[in-house]
């Protein structure tokens, strides 16, 4: 079974915790993709959605899902998304399709956050994925030689924007035993927008697509 697939049972998995007249929370990524494609089955039963990215806009909107605005909502009852390392506290990196940002925020706004993943993804000590940061482009240099101080090696990644108008560095060769910690300091340096770590504001159930079947975990806070 390849992860594709897993990530397909993840994905479909979720669909359990979906309630009925409801706007859902959806995230970004390869795995929010067979998400949508679960929920557009009961499409019928809830209101529609909110969005981390354009790209799942797009996607949501192709299945004929109405896509809300966030600035309309104080809180969401669940959040979809997804992770690209996740530990054994639900703590995460997230980031890679460069949605980070808006996904935070939704995440925080959100009362679950359901985080589903193929079983390639869960992982002891996050850090071997590279931790990105969205940052203000003028403050390129200047957090580059802040996180250099802390012990990572902060690649830009070319040829991408956000959709909020910044930039992106990924971070090498961190090895984050102190998530919360870790997001706290990033997120203190003068023009970062946000750092893909998501330890604060952790997932409440993680669902992961295995060999087996479906794994499934709760937050115990």
């Amino acid at each position: 079974m390849n992860l594709n697939e897993l990530k397909k049972k993840a994905a479909w998995a979720a669909l359990d915790y979906i309630h009925p007249d409801t706007v859902i929370g959806v995230g970004t990524g390869t795995t929010i993709f067979y998400f949508i494609e679960a929920l557009s089955t009961i499409k019928h039963l809830i209101y529609g959605a909110v969005s981390s990215s354009n790209s799942s806009t797009l996607l949501l909107q192709k299945q004929g899902i109405e896509v809300f605005d966030l600035k309309n909502f104080s809180s969401l009852r669940v959040y979809v998304d997804s992770a690209d390392e996740i530990n054994n506290h639900m703590q995460m990196i997230k980031g890679g399709g460069a949605a980070l940002t808006r996904e935070k925020i939704i995440a925080t706004m959100s009362k679950k956050f359901i985080c589903i993943i193929d079983n390639s993804k869960s992982v002891d000590v996050l850090g071997n994925f590279p931790l990105p940061i969205e940052i203000i482009p003028m403050a390129l240099s200047y957090v580059s030689k802040e996180i250099i101080k802390i012990g990572g090696n902060p690649r830009y990644r070319k040829n991408v924007i956000t959709d909020n108008g910044n930039i992106i560095i990924d971070v090498h060769d961190l090895y984050i035993t102190d998530p919360i910690s870790m997001e706290k300091k990033i997120n203190s340096l003068p023009g970062v927008v946000t750092v893909g770590l998501f330890a604060s504001r952790s997932a409440d159930v993680l669902l992961i697509g295995t060999k087996n079947g479906i794994k499934t975990i709760k937050n115990s806070k």
